[in-house]
């Protein structure tokens, strides 16, 4: 395995604390159909009056369709009411998408958020809820530094109910502490932490899942995988975060080449919902040390690459790179992706297993570098300083040296 900048490893520093919080607060309903339980769960919850937020691809698919007739069968005053819905949902949770959709809200008398998509429509809902519940007109004023972080007891309750349906199984983003939020203004990825923006109730329907595109398919997973391997690699990881993150790792070494060959096939499909969901709770209960992610924002903001796309072509380039952070795990994480490392030393093993994620890499149709992007010298030098103003490198940061080593792999420019 070729190291890119191996001494580095020692300039990087990490942040780390014997405390750990463990909360998965989101009640969880899986199964095939189980949206058809949407409604009797916003009753319990005390709902009355519902927004559900989508996006134009899923309108066009179907699935806004087969989520909103269920409603239809509570009417005359006997369950909640659906009194719209909000579709213009674009990729990375837009800040101008959220403070649309809050005004929205607002104008229709909405009591509670339905969030019905990929990680961009969950993210966005959980701006959405978070702006309702502050009384804000633009959630950019939430974030002015790039990174909100609210705790317990401080950050308290938000009653406002709120169901998620996830369409990829990915980000997690259903249950997750964590909103993703592009500032278009500063082109930068924000985040806001907070103990009760995620979802009061998740429902994780399988056949929502199943028109997904292959490559979507793919990428998510790898979106997933990698919440789990930087988990797993957290300087921070506890026993509860470990028992989640080498569980998905599993899940979806097994699942993710079926169905992304066979997209009907409802079984892979409910493993990969129930590894993305718990990958995003071993990663954001064991938060800390996340280049993958890091790099993932940088480029995603300036490139305006898939989440899920940038997290699987750095994830094997990073572990070769900052191979450290992942060696004091190195064999839990092989035989979780189901590789022998039989007297084999540290180094060796972690050699297989960024072989094996390859080797996965290119089984389910992904590419091993950003050239479809056509990302010239001069733009790649603007990822460095992209990079180490992310809110993630906070506390891994990484020297420029390493970042343009790590640039230089999945960016191949032409010789002139």
């Amino acid at each position: 395995m070729e190291f890119c900048l191996a001494k580095t490893n020692n300039e990087v520093k990490m942040m780390k604390t014997s405390l750990s919080q463990f909360m998965l607060r989101t009640g969880i309903y899986s199964g095939s159909n189980s949206r058809a339980m949407v409604p009797n769960l916003f009753q319990g919850l005390g709902a009355k009056r519902v927004v559900l937020f989508s996006d134009r691809g899923l309108e066009e698919a179907g699935v806004v369709a087969k989520v909103a007739e269920i409603f239809a069968l509570t009417g005359h005053g006997s369950g909640p009411e659906l009194v719209g819905k909000y579709l213009d949902i674009a990729q990375d949770a837009e800040s101008k998408c959220i403070n649309d959709a809050v005004r929205y809200a607002r104008e229709v008398g909405a009591d509670a958020l339905l969030a019905v998509g990929g990680g961009s429509v969950l993210d966005t809902v959980k701006g959405v809820k978070y702006a309702l519940h502050k009384g804000l007109s633009d959630i950019k004023e939430a974030i002015p530094g790039g990174l909100l972080y609210e705790a317990f007891p401080k950050a308290g309750f938000i009653p406002i109910p709120h169901i998620a349906i996830p369409t990829t199984a990915g980000t997690g983003s259903e249950v997750s502490p964590i909103a993703v939020i592009f500032n278009e203004d500063i082109q930068m990825k924000t985040n806001i932490i907070h103990p009760f923006i995620n979802a009061d109730m998740a429902v994780l329907d399988p056949d929502l899942t199943v028109g997904l595109p292959p490559a979507i398919t793919a990428f998510t997973g790898f979106d997933a995988l990698t919440h789990a391997i930087e988990a797993l690699a957290s300087p921070t990881a506890t026993a509860l975060t470990d028992a989640q993150a080498l569980h998905a790792i599993r899940l979806i070494e097994k699942n993710l080449p079926v169905a992304v060959s066979d997209g009907s096939n409802l079984a892979a499909r409910m493993d990969l919902l129930h590894a993305s969901l718990m990958g995003i709770t071993a990663f954001s209960f064991a938060l800390n040390a996340i280049p993958v992610h890091n790099l993932a924002h940088a480029y995603g903001a300036l490139f305006r690459i898939p989440h899920g796309l940038a997290n699987a072509v750095f994830l094997p380039v990073v572990m070769e790179c900052v191979p450290n952070l992942y060696l004091p795990k190195v064999y839990e994480l092989a035989a979780a992706v189901d590789v022998d490392t039989k007297d084999d030393s540290a180094q060796t093993a972690l050699a297989k297993v960024v072989g094996k994620i390859r080797l996965l890499q290119q089984r389910v149709g992904l590419p091993a570098d950003f050239t479809a992007y056509n990302i010239s010298e001069e733009q790649l030098q603007l990822t460095i300083p992209a990079v180490m103003k992310d809110p993630a490198a906070l506390s891994f940061p990484m020297p420029k040296e390493l970042i343009a080593a790590i640039g230089q792999k999945v960016v191949p420019l032409k010789v002139k």
